[in-house]
């Protein structure tokens, strides 16, 4: 059965007691974490902090690891300790998703950024939530090229605190094809 919107995840793993159990997957125990189908199979999996950030291709969502929340009645959240290694998936506000570019991808510090080519947007996650970066003056450009690629590589300048991506479209030569930068 193929389920491309679940987590499955072993035993632990931990050295200092030797114990090694990565390669169980007991079925007795809850080893899996699925999300809700409608947001698309999952692409990217990313830790930040203590939780685990899933980049599905309609929706970005925060799993907890080793806690779960449980809801006030005004709202608030209070975290619990639980037996569960992975416990609630907590969207973020905002129908962004990476679509199926996770090669996109590119992370500093708690801040992530990628492009969620379907619509047309380069996105930040940070610690305030995710914000369309891409509309701070090349909102048009980035809507009107990012569907024409194929491809969409993400990387992070740490020397210029610059997010880099780059665009390739396919191209057939000879008898293969190739993936050509897009020159902007």
């Amino acid at each position: 059965e193929i389920k491309p919107s679940s987590i499955i995840y072993s035993g632990i793993f931990n050295s200092t007691g030797g114990v090694n159990r990565l390669n169980q997957f007991l079925m007795a125990e809850k080893i899996t974490k699925d999300l809700n189908p409608e947001y698309g199979s999952i692409q990217k999996l990313h830790v930040r902090d203590t939780d685990l950030i899933a980049f599905c291709e309609d929706k970005v969502l925060k799993i907890l690891a080793n806690k779960d929340a449980l809801y006030n009645a005004d709202g608030n959240a209070q975290l619990l300790s639980t037996s569960n290694v992975l416990g609630q998936a907590i969207p973020f506000s905002g129908d962004f998703g990476i679509s199926k570019n996770p090669e996109s991808f590119a992370s500093e510090s708690y801040r992530a950024y990628f492009t969620d080519k379907v619509r047309g947007t380069v996105m930040r996650l940070s610690m305030d939530g995710l914000t369309p970066i891409s509309d701070y003056g090349m909102k048009d450009w980035f809507k009107d090229n990012l569907k024409l690629s194929n491809k969409l590589v993400g990387s992070y300048d740490d020397k210029k605190d610059e997010y880099n991506i780059t665009l390739y479209k396919q191209q057939q030569k000879g008898g293969g094809i190739t993936f050509e930068p897009t020159k902007t």
